[in-house]
């Protein structure tokens, strides 16, 4: 027998390096899984960090605006007021007269008192407390009046009293929804041409239509006011609803890329049974197509609830006809200074209820349609 077989216990195996080092590279591998896991979450939290920053800056406008609606227009005037809604305490005496309540310092420390007498060096305050006089010195202006939260809804009244809400949005309604339909069904049809149709110069057609996004509305303004003056549509809404029946650029780029996502097999199937090309599209295309033409309608509706400029040229002086961004700006101009913006910021407000509702009710269709027609093709 060698030095080896002498060493070796009788009846148990003999161990390989690999299954000694086994044990202690166990340890190491759960240790590089715990620093994969945290770095992972710390990525994850950093990341979620960032985006709810950024979403907080985007959404600090519309913060602002809430908040200054529901404010008194005495708070938005009032010196050290507070960010959120509130109104300053106010004590009323025995004889009816009323006093700000202020937060007054004192040797022994802060109290709450109503200002009755202020003064330079010396002011009077009332203790609500007992009712008694107090004297204090030094200036009552340097004092930090107290404030109650107090949401105030009277704005949204006088709103809807003042600036006729309901024609305003009776005139955006029909100036929006009409233009949509006109926008969208027209852009259909031709990006349905563009998508399907073997058509000579085709491409060169398409690179045609999409070159005139590049055209400022500003160049086509003075032609576009001359034809429609000579035909008598100004002062009318026929001039905001009527072009958008022959198809925009834009919709026709974004419904294109998204039929031609759609397998040409159906098509075929279809022609084979018989169908038109209109039926094709009615019965075929349209049904699978529903996420981008929901995002079109979306962008159209909100273009022209938003558009300024087309309706004060062609409905300048005629009030009756005006739509709500006209609207809200003859509203601000005149009440701008009133309430210091209180009532501008309601007005403002209530104009984007319906359009940020519709935007929720469709953002899942919405987002679906803009990603795979704007980016996966």
């Amino acid at each position: 027998m060698t030095a080896n077989e002498l060493s070796m216990p009788t009846g148990e195996p003999s161990m390989t390096a690999n299954q000694l080092s086994a044990p202690a590279a166990r340890p190491r591998r759960k240790r590089s899984r715990r620093v994969h896991m945290v770095r992972l979450g710390i990525s994850r939290l950093g990341v979620t960090l960032f985006t709810a920053s950024l979403a907080m800056i985007f959404l600090l406008p519309l913060g602002y605006m809430v908040l200054t609606s529901l404010k008194d227009s005495d708070q938005m005037t009032a010196l050290n007021a507070p960010l959120y809604p509130a109104r300053q305490v106010m004590y009323t005496a025995p004889d009816g007269q009323t006093y700000t309540i202020y937060d007054v310092p004192f040797a022994s420390g802060t109290r709450e008192l109503a200002l009755e007498k202020p003064g330079r060096v010396q002011s009077t305050f009332i203790d609500p407390s007992t009712g008694q006089e107090v004297e204090w010195q030094g200036n009552w202006r340097g004092l930090t009046p107290e404030w109650t939260p107090v949401l105030d809804l009277s704005n949204f009244t006088n709103v809807l009293q003042v600036l006729n809400f309901p024609m305003l949005l009776r005139n955006t309604l029909i100036v929006s929804v009409l233009g949509t339909i006109g926008a969208v069904s027209s852009a259909v049809v031709v990006a349905f041409g563009f998508a399907r149709f073997r058509i000579p110069g085709k491409n060169g057609l398409f690179l045609v239509l999409i070159m005139t996004i590049m055209l400022p509305f500003q160049i086509l303004l003075i032609p576009q006011y001359m034809g429609f003056l000579a035909i008598g549509w100004t002062g009318t809404l026929l001039p905001l609803i009527v072009p958008n029946f022959f198809a925009n650029a834009y919709n026709v780029f974004l419904l294109r890329q998204y039929f031609l996502t759609l397998p040409r097999e159906l098509d075929e199937a279809a022609q084979i049974d018989g169908a038109s090309p209109l039926r094709i599209l009615w019965s075929v295309v349209v049904p699978q197509a529903w996420p981008a033409i929901i995002a079109v309608s979306l962008f159209h509706f909100f273009f022209s609830w938003n558009d300024f400029f087309a309706p004060l040229v062609y409905l300048s002086g005629h009030e009756d006809l005006s739509t709500m961004t006209v609207g809200l700006q003859a509203f601000s101009a005149t009440y701008s200074r009133a309430g210091s913006g209180t009532l501008t910021q309601t007005a403002a407000l209530l104009a984007m209820i319906l359009p940020v509702a519709l935007f929720f009710v469709a953002q899942r269709a919405f987002m679906r349609g803009v990603i795979v027609s704007g980016v996966e093709k």
